[in-house]
């Protein structure tokens, strides 16, 4: 076919998709491709997929449907998890040309001349999982006032519910000099705030040698990462995506504490707080320890933010059980929570287990957690009023505001400033809006 001069992309799921789609984004570009927005009309559209829940998959779907109104005689390539996990199953999706799983999809270039229209499945190179054995740098630029950069991939943990093991494979990381060397990039790029991300950042180390065939001991940890990140002149915040409670040390809790750079804000997966979920879900660890990070984190930054993973309707769990994790999250000091309703995924542990909650009390736990969320919000914001705090502003989807997030997560709105985009500046907090968020007012601009 005719070399096509322009490509939208559209990214599903988790900080470390927009990672990876804005690096295929600038493959594209350094080829000569235009890229342009997705409502506008392209030659090539690139759908980086996520399958942690069946609401993906069928976002998948949809999302061609609307490639296909803006651009009808558009080639179609849909890559990331879901395409791992169910390659055929996307070839057969009305309009896609072309599927490429995790070994493939950043060697998407050597497909797009081989892409045809003819009538019938889209063409699919999706191999073994384990074919995935190698790490690509990534970070996102351009679309949003952070910049999101890819530390590790893949996963050797067990979990029972999980398909990312499935759809992205053992665990993997960029060397600490590598990743130092993108951030220094970003930063020349003019972007404040970079976002640690990965399937499992914790276990950064791993996967780290360069000879073929080899599982090397870890020759840097991730406290080993974030000190070299620290030093970093031209990035003012560093915030870490997600981390689990098992791997999150003291010494990681410590750092922070101290850092110059890095954020009072961890994002820490919990996923019950039933001792037998846990086992059940094959998490490695035990509800007394996420109280005692969570205490830790406390004692030594009380301005913190805490985020929470949960998960509702898990097989065999019980109504006690969900009450017993309903009370331990409403008794932890933590800010925020999101909330999963259990979804069976095929070639899961979970899916043959005994034990299967009703679809309709999986929502109303959800629905009971969410409002604690809430609850938690509320709290957290309310011990900030009338203080003052640093914010790195961005757009807002209102043209008369500008939103923006202080170093301990809390987003604030004030009157729209050109002049402040992508800048940090000092906040007052005011009231807390209809929206949740803080009505601020700019006190001075902190300049560089």
């Amino acid at each position: 076919m005719a070399t096509p001069k322009t490509v939208a992309f559209h990214t599903l799921g988790c900080k470390l998709n927009y990672s990876e789609t804005s690096a295929i984004a600038r493959q594209f570009e350094d080829a000569g491709y235009g890229a342009v927005k997705f409502q506008e009309g392209a030659n090539i559209y690139v759908i980086n997929t996520c399958s942690v829940t069946d609401f993906a998959d069928r976002k998948c779907r949809k999302v061609v449907r609307q490639a296909l109104r803006h651009s009808p005689e558009a080639f179609i390539i849909v890559t990331g998890c879901y395409a791992q996990l169910k390659p055929t199953e996307i070839s057969e999706i009305p309009g896609v040309d072309l599927v490429l799983g995790a070994a493939e999809k950043f060697n998407i270039l050597n497909y797009v001349d081989d892409i045809s229209k003819a009538p019938g499945k889209g063409m699919v190179n999706a191999g073994e999982i384990k074919q995935a054995n190698s790490f690509t740098n990534a970070f996102s630029f351009g679309d949003r006032t952070r910049s999101f950069l890819k530390v590790q991939d893949g996963c050797d943990y067990k979990c029972t519910f999980c398909t990312i093991p499935l759809a992205r494979g053992k665990s993997r990381s960029d060397e600490v000099a590598n990743v130092v060397e993108n951030a220094k990039k970003i930063a020349d790029l003019g972007v404040k705030e970079i976002v640690l991300t990965g399937v499992n950042i914790g276990d950064f180390g791993n996967g780290t040698s360069v000879i073929e065939g080899t599982r090397p001991k870890k020759e840097a940890m991730f406290i080993d990462l974030i000190k070299e990140l620290d030093k970093i002149e031209g990035i003012d915040r560093f915030r870490i995506s997600s981390i689990e409670p098992n791997l999150l040390t003291n010494e990681i809790i410590e750092f922070v504490a101290q850092s110059k750079r890095f954020v009072p804000h961890f994002h820490i997966p919990l996923q019950s707080g039933n001792n037998k979920q846990l086992r059940e879900m094959r998490r490695r660890y035990k509800r007394e320890l996420y109280a005692d990070r969570v205490a830790k984190i406390k004692a030594l930054m009380p301005h913190c933010c805490i985020g929470v993973d949960a998960i509702v309707g898990f097989p065999g769990e019980t109504n006690e059980d969900f009450l017993e994790t309903y009370n331990f999250i409403n008794e932890l000091d933590i800010s925020y929570l999101h909330v999963f309703t259990y979804s069976e995924r095929p070639n899961t542990p979970a899916n043959e287990m005994e034990g299967v909650v009703p679809v309709h009390i999986r929502r109303e736990r959800n629905e009971m957690l969410r409002i604690l969320s809430e609850k938690k919000k509320r709290h957290f914001y309310s011990q900030f009023i009338h203080q003052e705090r640093t914010a790195l502003f961005e757009v807002s989807k209102n043209k008369d505001l500008m939103n923006g997030f202080t170093d301990n997560y809390l987003k604030i709105e004030l009157p729209y400033n050109p002049e402040m985009i992508n800048e940090l500046g000092t906040v007052r907090l005011g009231a807390i809006n209809e929206n949740g968020n803080f009505e601020a007012t700019l006190v001075e601009e902190i300049t560089a």
